[in-house]
């Protein structure tokens, strides 16, 4: 096992408090100390200390496999498009920050002195990626098995939502977390034009991924546009349609394989 930060008795009743409020419990709760201990945590310690990054990378394969292997068997009459569209909302950084907010991570991680007066503590990102070095921690103690009712438990709701369209659909952060991974670049935005009064203004905005523009999406200020714009990229590279449904989509939807506009990127 790596080298986990010490386990104070102060310290062990806390992750005993994590444990109750999450339903798991751990044999040996070096391995979730570690999971919450943040790499700026690690850099100001004193002595040698490993961080939880390597058990991010476990727990997002775990979760990965868990979802598929659920969606696989319990929406069989679902395709391959649709699957993978249900499983990247449900994987993706904002559901894992809500669900992680919910387990009150916040309250356990271990996190340095610079990043703690950022904010970092409550950051989104920093939350979901403790959410999945608990779940790789726990693979690590426990097992698959006790691992993936874990992730059952609180990853099922979130697909009930996206089944009934209760989701949040923040396509900016999806598509953005796609592009990262995918391309190791970034969206560019920019806005094509303004039209309508100034009381009742209409914006209109493209996004440009690796080359090629999406949209343009519109919405009564910029945000939505590029909201509706990262939709429109998203549905594009990520979850398969059939020509039908291409066919069927708003004409702002269906015009984004054009050169990126050459207005400024926001």
């Amino acid at each position: 096992m790596e080298s986990p930060p010490p386990i104070s008795k102060e310290r062990k009743e806390e992750l005993r408090l994590f444990e109750i409020h999450a339903h798991i419990r751990f044999r040996n709760l070096a391995f979730l100390n570690l999971a919450f201990c943040h790499r700026s945590y690690a850099n100001e310690a004193g002595s040698p200390i490993n961080n939880n990054e390597k058990l991010e990378f476990l727990g997002d394969s775990v979760l990965g496999i868990v979802v598929c292997e659920y969606l696989y068997k319990s929406l069989y009459d679902k395709n391959e498009g649709e699957l993978a569209r249900i499983k990247s909302f449900v994987v993706s950084e904002a559901t894992l920050g809500m669900i992680g907010k919910d387990l009150k991570i916040e309250n356990f991680i271990l996190i340095g002195k610079g990043e703690e007066y950022s904010g970092g503590r409550t950051k989104r990102a920093i939350i979901a990626d403790c959410l999945e070095a608990v779940i790789g921690a726990f693979f690590l103690d426990s097992g698959f098995k006790a691992a993936r009712n874990f992730v059952l438990r609180i990853i099922v709701p979130e697909i009930t939502k996206v089944l009934e369209d209760r989701h949040q659909k923040d396509y900016k952060t999806l598509l953005q977390e796609y592009v990262q991974k995918k391309f190791n670049g970034y969206p560019r935005y920019s806005l094509v034009k303004r039209t309508g009064p100034d009381h009742d203004k209409t914006f209109w905005v493209t996004v440009s991924v690796n080359g090629t523009a999406y949209g343009p999406g519109r919405g009564k200020n910029k945000k939505e546009a590029e909201q509706s714009a990262a939709g429109a990229a998203y549905e594009a590279l990520v979850i398969p349609k059939s020509s039908e449904t291409r066919r069927s989509r708003p004409k702002e939807s269906q015009n984004r394989a054009r050169k990126p506009a050459a207005h400024g990127a926001r």
